[in-house]
């Protein structure tokens, strides 16, 4: 998706113009990945904009800089403050924040001794990610075993496998990637979590290779409340074939459906009832239409 340039972009506590946001060629991150992320979405309201779930989202922001000993100069709440500022300075509605903390300039060897942490807050305009329902295939490359990493944090170096699988599904023709955990259970797509629709009830992944994510966990909760039965456990390449409905679920994603696996047909090969009905929920959750969500929205 192309990126809709902003006036203004807030780094390490200053509001420089877009232009002007560089680093520099030495930085650690930029060699190893020593960086972590977030990304918001902001929502055009009834009552102005509105980000979603901010406060959960800063919450794993420091959990995954913990992950990486980063030691942050900025608090929980200045950071909340700056993402509000900087919304409001480049006039975001519907928009995507991105949260981004660093290893900066320093040595060049891989541990980062004596290296600063810089933050930067990113906002875009933003649209829809797929355009249309997805065809999908299951990739060869498996997400990072538990036992690699740091379970629930978001660290950009995690995503090269990401990555690879989306290349190999694209030069075979499909719009997006499915990958296993190393039991070859599913685990998630490279940047999406995914749930499937059986019998009438929702089923997702519990993998530990895959991120629980925000709005993952949004679904779940919505969808109890809409009195859909919802269950998470390990599911296999077989469940995802023979699924009645199946959708990928993300900030950027929000919910996509998918109409087939490896060629199989899921379902009636259309967006299914289950899926269009939590769809629906959630896009009026967001967008401020529903009181008893009011908790998950922060108004600018």
């Amino acid at each position: 998706m192309a990126i809709n340039k902003t006036k203004f972009i807030w780094m390490d506590g200053k509001f420089v113009k877009w232009q002007n946001a560089k680093v520099h060629i030495l930085t650690h991150a930029l060699h190893y990945g020593s960086a972590i992320f977030e990304g918001i979405h902001s929502y055009k309201t009834d009552k102005g904009t509105a980000i979603f779930r901010l406060e959960d989202h800063i919450n794993r922001f420091f959990h995954s800089a913990n992950a990486l000993s980063m030691q942050i100069k900025f608090t929980k709440k200045e950071l909340k403050n700056a993402m509000i500022n900087l919304v409001k300075k480049n006039n975001i509605e519907d928009g995507y924040i991105r949260p981004l903390a660093y290893y900066g300039y320093g040595n060049i060897g891989v541990f980062p001794r004596d290296i600063s942490t810089n933050v930067a807050l990113i906002t875009i305009l933003w649209g829809s990610y797929y355009s249309k329902p997805l065809r999908i295939m299951i990739s060869r490359f498996r997400r990072h075993s538990p036992k690699s990493t740091i379970f629930g944090a978001k660290i950009g170096g995690n995503y090269t496998n990401s990555i690879l699988a989306m290349y190999e599904a694209r030069k075979k023709g499909y719009d997006e990637a499915l990958m296993l955990d190393e039991d070859s259970f599913v685990s998630e797509g490279p940047a999406e979590n995914i749930f499937l629709v059986k019998n009438g009830k929702l089923i997702t992944p519990n993998s530990k290779s895959a991120l629980h994510g925000i709005t993952r966990n949004s679904i779940i909760l919505i969808s109890q409340n809409l009195n859909i039965d919802v269950k998470e456990t390990n599911v296999t390449v077989n469940d995802v074939h023979n699924a009645d409905e199946l959708f990928f679920s993300g900030t950027a994603t929000e919910i996509a459906p998918i109409i087939s696996v490896d060629n199989k047909v899921i379902g009636n090969g259309r967006i299914g009832k289950i899926t269009i009905t939590i769809r629906n929920k959630y896009y009026d959750v967001v967008r401020g239409k529903d009181g008893k969500y009011k908790k998950w929205l922060t108004h600018t």
